[in-house]
């Protein structure tokens, strides 16, 4: 290193000047004894010395005083030397020699004394630089057989990027607007309020907004408040006192305490009990609230990420949710597009799952029949991302080559069934009907859905079970072959779906 070799010409200048000597030499060696570099200062009569003397004179011991032959004496100008080994890590290490103009100068043990000590200094520095080049050797070694590795890995991907937020895959264009709306929210401490079916991936854009926002150097706190019994979830949130209830045995923490100056991600809040609700609304509000069991009131600085899978105005309509509450979590709403609305993704998302599950399973698939990927575009996904991983796992598991096969039989359309009764004729004849004057479109304003009454869920449901087949070059159901970028993409984290 640079920085190291000039100060190491700087010390021996200086050595040269106190012991009043024209010129100073160090030479390193290798592990063999061999000479490697050459460090030097002079005075200007006596430059040539630093080239031409021997100073890499073997010694027997530490010290060798010697007289330079008297040819070498007079063309050189140096008629005495000292020369001291120091030795680095056990290996030969460095000389430093000293030259002198005198005729058999004494060198006193102090001055010697003193040219150990400035070797040995010296010889630090250079066992540090030694080391320093031996770990920079190291981290591109390590650099390159890890890019050779994942090269080696992925032979079968095309090169394509990672996801830009973990776990996140895909390109289509519901899902980008969806991300539109994460970016905009992300850097704010707002309130954010995700909506999609069961297995889209709210708890991955929760994470994401925390992680890329103002508070990602503190915690994030994840509640399911659907998965906690009704007589927890109010010393799960809010913490107890000791002696509370029966089994309060210490005084404990609530979840809005540990994501104090954090975010707290509350999933499935539409399965929070009206009382619970009528809590949680105080804290947002106030951000004031008090243990079970306490009446000393307790602060909180917390941001709420929260999500469900329920249209929670008709749980408004219905008394089951408070609108104050729903009007204070959604200042931000952001609407997570289900699986069979981003048909588009389904390729990619299919590869990342590979990719994540296969070393695991001691698997390698480096190929997905057309025939496969197209019944996998095909099916409505009720299940959502979620579905699609334990659909690929088991897949996984069926595979032994290097081909992925499916090992579910219930994917694409699902024969009418020999089904009698006018009613059923009618009713299939009838939803036929609509979804042909809609297009084929289940989903939205004016749609199918919406003419027939029912929920889309509940649509799908009757044309399973009826056997009705949608018509039409609806964007979703259409597999064109010829479009760009379908091949899978590199991503290395969990869907956490």
């Amino acid at each position: 290193m640079d920085d190291v070799d000039a100060a190491i010409d700087i010390v021996l200048q200086r050595v040269a000047e106190a012991i009043d000597v024209p010129c100073v030499a160090l030479v390193e060696y290798d592990d063999h004894g061999g000479s490697v570099q050459t460090h030097g200062w002079a005075a200007a009569s006596h430059v040539s010395a630093l080239s031409d003397a021997p100073w890499g004179l073997q010694t027997e011991g530490e010290t060798l005083v010697t007289d330079l032959p008297s040819e070498s004496a007079s063309r050189l100008g140096v008629r005495s030397a000292v020369v001291v080994r120091a030795t680095i890590a056990g290996a030969p290490g460095l000389a430093l020699a000293l030259g002198s103009a005198r005729d058999s100068r004494a060198w006193p043990p102090s001055v010697v004394e003193t040219i150990h000590l400035v070797a040995e200094i010296v010889g630090s520095a250079v066992r540090r630089r030694q080391l320093d080049f031996a770990l920079r050797d190291s981290e591109q070694e390590v650099h390159r057989l890890r890019a050779a590795a994942e090269q080696e890995t992925f032979t079968f991907d095309d090169g394509a990027d990672l996801p830009e937020f973990e776990g996140i895959v895909g390109k289509s264009e519901s899902l980008r607007a969806a991300l539109a709306r994460l970016h905009e929210v992300a850097p704010t401490n707002s309130s954010v309020l995700l909506l999609g079916e069961t297995g889209t991936g709210k708890e991955l854009f929760a994470r994401a907004i925390h992680y890329r926002g103002p508070r990602r150097a503190h915690p994030l706190v994840v509640v399911n408040c659907a998965a906690l019994p009704p007589a927890l979830i109010e010393s799960e949130l809010f913490g107890h006192s000791r002696g509370a209830f029966t089994g309060a045995i210490t005084t404990r923490q609530g979840r809005f305490e540990m994501a104090n100056r954090g975010t707290l991600f509350l999933d499935e809040i539409g399965d929070l009990p009206l009382d619970l609700q009528t809590k949680l609304l105080r804290v947002l509000q106030e951000g004031t609230f008090e243990r079970v069991g306490s009446s000393q009131t307790q602060s909180v600085d917390v941001r709420i990420i929260a999500a469900t899978h329920r249209d929670l105005r008709q749980a408004i309509a219905e008394r089951q949710f408070r609108d104050d509450l729903y009007y204070r979590l959604s200042v931000f709403p952001i609407r997570i597009p289900s699986l069979r609305d981003r048909r588009a993704d389904i390729r990619e998302l299919v590869w990342y799952i590979i990719r994540k599950r296969q070393r695991s399973m001691q698997r390698t698939i480096t190929r997905v029949p057309d025939g496969v990927m197209q019944a996998l575009q095909q099916y409505d996904w009720p299940g959502n991302v979620r579905e699609l991983e334990n659909v690929i796992e088991r897949a996984l598991i069926h595979s032994t080559g290097d081909t992925l096969n499916l090992l579910d039989d219930h994917f694409g359309p699902t024969p009418a069934p020999e089904l009698d009764g006018t009613l059923v004729s009618v009713e299939r004849s009838h939803i036929s009907e609509v979804l042909e004057a809609c297009g084929g479109r289940i989903n939205g304003a004016g749609n199918a859905a919406e003419r027939l009454g029912m929920h889309p869920n509940t649509l799908r449901f009757r044309m399973k079970k009826l056997g009705i087949v949608r018509k039409g070059n609806r964007r979703e159901d259409v597999i064109d072959p010829s479009v760009p970028g379908s091949g899978p993409k590199r991503a290395a984290a969990s869907t956490g779906y």
